[in-house]
């Protein structure tokens, strides 16, 4: 029964397994429904604070603004690139590398530097083994990003932009349409591009003036896309941690199912044959 014990014992290592995944599908459900909800409280801010700079945004103001300046001539920018520390995500963190790395390749064949500042291990763990110059690797972002953290990964580049040592940002994430749909997106967040106003500009009364509102409003702006992109890219990490985790959760117990017919076939084959036996051995006796 060698070979029944053998089944037994791998039975119970996929039992073990399923355990294991089953408990982890749950944890990341669970996660990804807070990440679903910062992901819902973070878009009408955002929404409404782009209309507003939508309608203050005019061309003499373009000129008075660095945020809002369009570079001549683009020779060097920073991209940020978002991924998680953990694995067991299916392709989730691929896609995003995968998205980054065309992004690179596109800007320096068009004779463009690149800056790279990653936030996950999985994206510092790729690009170091290629070798890439990292000026931020930050792991210290867990799965509930904050304002400050976007905060201080976003006041760097709007420096920099500012002294016109760089010539726009990209931010590289998952954008979160729903649990089965995070596509990695690659998004310029530098220069600030308003975006185009749904329906009549709304009139407002501006204290003390429009150009100490747009002071404030467009670094506050480029601190919300990236701290919605650190929002996206966990609850879309999450969703994708869940489905892996649902899809290993079914494999193994169907591999148990298929485990248990063996065994059941196997203990039954050597009952036929042991009493094939018995009944040999009583006839011999005859």
């Amino acid at each position: 029964m060698a070979k029944g014990r053998e089944l037994k014992g791998r039975i119970k290592s996929v039992e073990n397994t399923r355990k294991i995944t089953r408990t982890m599908e749950m944890v990341a459900a669970s996660k990804m429904k807070r990440a679903q909800d910062r992901v819902a409280a973070a878009r009408p801010y955002a929404r409404v604070l782009g209309e507003v700079i939508s309608d203050l945004y005019s061309p003499e103001l373009a000129e008075r603004f660095p945020l809002l300046r369009q570079p001549v001539q683009v020779k060097r920018v920073a991209v940020l690139v978002l991924t998680a520390n953990r694995g067991l995500a299916g392709a989730f963190n691929a896609n995003i590398i995968k998205e980054a790395r065309a992004l690179v390749q596109q800007l320096e064949r068009d004779g463009v530097a690149v800056d790279m500042h990653i936030v996950g291990r999985k994206g510092i763990g790729f690009f170091r083994y290629l070798g890439r110059t990292l000026l931020t690797a930050r792991t210290d972002i867990g799965d509930r990003p904050t304002a400050e953290d976007a905060r201080s990964l976003a006041d760097t580049l709007i420096a920099q932009y500012i002294d016109a040592t760089l010539d726009g940002v990209y931010v590289v994430y998952a954008k979160f349409n729903s649990a089965l749909s995070t596509p990695p997106t690659a998004e310029r967040v530098l220069p600030i591009t308003p975006p185009q106003r749904k329906g009549a500009a709304r009139d407002f009364i501006l204290a003390p003036n429009a150009d100490a509102i747009l002071r404030t409003l467009l670094p506050s702006y480029m601190r919300n896309a990236v701290y919605r992109a650190l929002v996206e890219t966990m609850a879309g990490f999450y969703s994708a941690q869940r489905t892996a985790m649902k899809s290993a959760t079914d494999n193994a117990t169907e591999m148990m199912n298929v485990l248990r017919r063996t065994y059941n076939r196997a203990r039954q084959a050597q009952i036929t044959q042991e009493i094939a036996e018995i009944v040999g051995g009583a006839a011999a006796l005859e």
